[in-house]
């Protein structure tokens, strides 16, 4: 194999190990945010409002670090900055 086969199979492989390493966390902490929420809302209804406001900000800050892992295997896939150093040499 070549040098840009050898790359191109590596950055597809490391592209879906770090969408299904990158998001197995931001799933699991929106899962326990999300019944937190519902637990703190049974308890004490005439706070829902604040809860939930808080709820859906931190679900989309949870929610950013799957997003930077779908840029990063984006990158990989689609702009790979390795071609460019392979290429040149």
């Amino acid at each position: 194999m070549d040098s840009l086969t050898v790359i191109a199979v590596c950055s597809i492989i490391m592209a879906g190990l770090t969408m299904a390493i990158g998001t197995i966390g931001p799933a699991l902490g929106e899962g326990r945010g999300l019944s937190a929420a519902l637990t703190s809302i049974a308890q004490q209804p005439d706070e829902a409002k604040n809860i939930a406001r808080t709820l859906f900000v931190g679900l989309a800050m949870i929610e950013s670090i799957a997003i930077y892992c779908l840029v990063i295997s984006m990158i990989l896939i689609f702009a790979n900055p390795f071609w460019n150093h392979v290429v040149s040499h």
